[in-house]
């Protein structure tokens, strides 16, 4: 991909072509998932970063090739789906019962001094309920339709896949926005000095969940969905 073909594409196209372009645009603070249907040129803009020097960095990545390991674009659809099943889905599930926990704790011991604490332990609560149904309804709706259509071509199974992804994009938008005011509200996770041991275990938590929240939403929004559809549309 040259430097002018950047231009054309979107962020979600550019990491589902090369995921290791994902770390450069999250140094650089640009969401890759939720975010990913833009062009680089706007969320530069909107960023106030320097196109010229984003797009110098993103060429660099041609001198080596990527992994094939992180080749998603090119994955079985099913097989992608129990990856995301099998690494984000039972992450975001272990994790969810600990930081729903921490969050209400550090709230209940810090929120008089440090109010956006409350607010972090309402949008995690949110981030729980919607997630655990969620991730249900994949598992058991969307991702079964999947395979039944690239087994059978099953009407019925392209129809549910339509609806499903038309339901669950507003769902990761709702996720990924939350955890964007989570990191907004907290200063990107900064510790404040009278910060104690589950206070820094928390944010730490935190930010690891929204790293992974990030892959995991980008590898459906930007690749798994929109073949999906093309599935269910041929």
């Amino acid at each position: 991909m040259t430097i002018q073909t950047f231009n054309k594409v979107t962020i979600g196209q550019i990491v589902a072509d090369d995921f290791r372009a994902a770390a450069i645009f999250k140094k650089a603070g640009i969401d890759f998932c939720c975010g990913g249907n833009q062009t680089l040129e706007k969320a530069c803009k909107g960023k106030r970063i320097n196109i010229d020097e984003l797009r110098t960095e993103l060429e660099a990545l041609r001198s080596s090739l990527p992994s094939e390991s992180h080749d998603f674009k090119h994955w079985n659809l099913g097989f992608l789906a129990d990856y995301i099943v099998n690494t984000h889905h039972q992450y975001v599930l272990r994790t969810l019962p600990d930081l729903v926990e921490y969050t209400e704790k550090i709230a209940v011991v810090h929120g008089l001094n440090h109010p956006e604490l409350n607010e972090v332990m309402n949008l995690f609560a949110q981030i729980n309920k919607e997630l655990q149904q969620h991730l249900k309804n994949e598992e058991e709706v969307l991702f079964p339709a999947i395979k039944e259509a690239l087994k059978s071509g099953s009407a019925e199974a392209k129809t549910i896949i339509i609806s499903e992804i038309s339901r669950m994009t507003g769902e990761h938008e709702f996720a990924g926005g939350a955890m964007d005011r989570i990191n907004y509200i907290t200063h990107g996770y900064h510790l404040p000095e009278d910060a104690c041991n589950t206070y820094k275990v928390t944010f730490k938590l935190l930010e690891q969940f929204e790293d992974d929240l990030h892959i995991h939403v980008h590898l459906e929004n930007n690749i798994l969905y929109p073949k999906a559809v093309a599935l269910a549309k041929g």
